[in-house]
C-alpha cells in the first residue's frame, strides 16, 4: 500500500509549480504512449504541457479498468502533471487558435505524418518561421526520406524489425515481443531527452529548430549497443549478439522453494560463489577464471549454477550472497512492488484524489532533482483546461465561445466520454 494514511487532492495546477522546466511551455499533439510518455517526463520536470486532443480524445483514455470516464488506466500512467486542451484541427477555427497558441509556445511535438502536418499548414517551416524560438519535434515510426518514411509504426511492429522478436528467438527458440511497450517507452525517452537537449542549445543560441526521433532508428540503435558485438570489428567481422545476455539460462536462478536473481560478475565473485557451494573445482576452472573466457563458455556457467542454486532455499542465497557481497534480489511479481520496503522507504508510491473525489495511487517521477519538486498532479479530464489555456493565449471570452459554439473547440461540459466507446 501507498505511505500515508490521508489522501489530498491537487489544488494547484501543475504549470504553476516551481521546477527545472519552469516557464517552458509544450503543445502536445501526440496520443497513445510514445510521445505522451515524453511529454510526462517533461510535465515532471515543472514544464506546462498543454495536451492538444481531438474530439474523441486520446484513445488510451479508454484503454483499461477506469473509475471515472475517459480517465483509464492507461492514460493515467502517461499523462500526469498536464492540461487538456480539445481542438478539432479538421476545422480552420480551431488551427487558427493552436497558431495563437504556438505564439508563446517553447516546443510543438506531435507523431503525425509530416505531409498531414503541412496540409493542415502545422509543417515546421511555417511554424518556426512565425516562431524562430520554436522547438519544433516530429516523433515519428520511421526517418524522413528513408525506404519506410510514412509507414505506419507500433510498438510491435517496430520490436520486430529492430531485432528484439529476433534476440526472445534466440533466447527461447521463438520469436516473441517483450511483454512491455518497449519500443514506445525507451523512445519516448529519447525523445525527451533530445527536447531538452535542443532547449538547451536554444539558451545559447537564441534559436529554435526541428528535430525528429524516428522509433526504427532509434531502437535499432538501442538493440545494437551490445549487440553489434562481432559486427563492429571490419577488418574481421564476426556474428551479432552478446552470449551472455542470449543464453537460455541467463534467467533467475530456481530455489528450492521459489526462485532468486543471483550475479556473480567479477574473477572474485565466481570463486567466492564455488568455493561457498563446496565447488573449488569450479573456482580454478579455467573456463571461469576471467570475464573473456566466462564470455566464451557462458551457457556452460549458467547452467552450472542454475544446478548449485536449486539445491537451497531462497533466503539461504540472499544471505549468502550479502556476506560475500555478490549482487543478489529476490523476483518481485508486479504485485509485490507497492510492499517492495525500498519503494515504501522512498515514497515510490504516490496517493492523488480526483476533483470527484476518486482515489488513485501512482508511481512519481523517479528522478529526484535537488533545486526542482513538482508534485504529481492528476492526469486532465478531456477538455479540462481548454478555456484557461484559449483565454491565456490572448483570446477572449466571446472568441472563445464563439470556437466552442461551433465545436472547433470543446471544454470539459461539452465532450462527454463513454467508456464503452472506442472513438472512430
Amino acid at each position: 500500500m501507498c505511505r500515508g494514511d490521508s489522501i489530498s487532492p491537487m489544488t494547484v495546477s501543475p504549470h504553476s509549480q516551481a521546477g527545472a522546466l519552469g516557464g517552458v511551455r509544450i503543445l502536445d499533439l501526440t496520443s497513445v504512449v510514445f510521445g505522451p510518455y515524453a511529454s510526462q517526463i517533461l510535465a515532471d520536470y515543472g514544464a506546462d504541457v498543454i495536451k492538444i486532443e481531438a474530439p474523441a480524445g486520446d484513445s488510451t483514455r479508454r484503454t483499461g479498468p477506469s473509475q471515472e470516464p475517459g480517465l483509464a488506466a492507461i492514460f493515467l500512467g502517461l499523462n500526469r502533471n498536464k492540461r487538456s486542451v480539445v481542438l478539432d484541427l479538421k476545422q480552420a477555427e480551431a488551427r487558427q487558435a493552436l497558431l495563437t497558441m504556438v505564439d508563446q509556445a517553447d516546443v510543438l511535438m506531435h507523431s503525425m505524418r509530416p505531409a498531414k502536418m503541412a496540409a493542415l499548414g502545422l509543417g515546421p517551416d511555417t511554424l518556426c518561421a512565425r516562431n524562430p524560438r520554436l522547438v519544433y519535434a516530429g516523433l515519428y515510426g520511421f526517418g524522413a526520406g528513408g525506404a519506410y518514411d510514412g509507414r505506419p509504426a507500433y510498438d510491435d511492429i517496430i520490436q520486430g524489425l529492430s531485432g528484439f522478436a529476433d534476440l526472445v528467438d534466440r533466447q527461447t527458440g521463438e520469436p516473441r515481443y517483450l511483454p512491455t511497450v518497449a519500443a514506445d517507452k525507451t523512445c519516448g525517452l529519447i525523445a525527451a531527452h533530445a527536447i531538452l537537449a535542443a532547449l538547451f542549445q536554444r539558451e545559447r543560441t537564441g534559436a529554435g529548430q526541428q528535430l525528429e526521433v524516428p522509433m526504427f532508428e532509434s531502437m535499432a540503435s538501442y538493440a545494437l549497443v551490445e549487440h553489434y558485438y562481432g559486427r563492429h570489428l571490419a577488418d574481421e567481422p564476426g556474428e551479432a549478439g552478446y552470449p551472455r545476455v542470449l543464453t537460455p539460462w541467463r534467467k533467475p536462478c530456481r530455489t528450492a522453494d521459489g526462485h532468486v536473481c543471483l550475479m556473480p560478475y567479477t574473477d572474485a565473485h565466481w570463486r567466492d560463489f564455488f568455493r561457498a557451494a563446496d565447488r573449488p573445482d569450479l573456482a580454478e576452472d579455467a573456463r571461469f577464471a576471467d570475464i573473456s573466457a566466462r564470455t566464451r563458455h557462458i551457457e556452460a556457467l549458467y547452467e552450472l549454477q542454475a544446478e548449485i542454486v536449486a539445491g537451497r532455499d531462497t533466503a539461504y542465497w540472499l544471505a549468502l550472497c550479502e556476506q560475500l557481497e555478490i549482487p543478489a534480489a529476490p523476483v518481485n511479481r508486479l504485485q509485490d512492488l507497492e510492499a517492495d520496503p525500498h519503494l515504501q522507504s522512498v515514497d515510490f508510491f504516490v496517493p492523488l484524489e480526483s476533483a470527484s473525489g476518486s482515489r488513485y495511487r501512482f508511481p512519481r517521477n523517479p528522478v529526484r532533482l535537488q533545486r526542482s519538486h513538482v508534485p504529481a498532479a492528476m492526469p486532465p479530464r478531456l477538455g479540462e483546461h481548454t478555456r484557461d489555456v484559449l483565454r491565456e493565449a490572448g483570446l477572449d471570452e466571446a472568441h472563445i465561445s464563439t470556437l466552442l459554439e461551433a465545436g472547433a473547440a470543446r471544454d470539459a461540459l461539452s465532450t462527454p466520454l463513454d467508456n464503452d466507446k472506442d472513438p472512430a
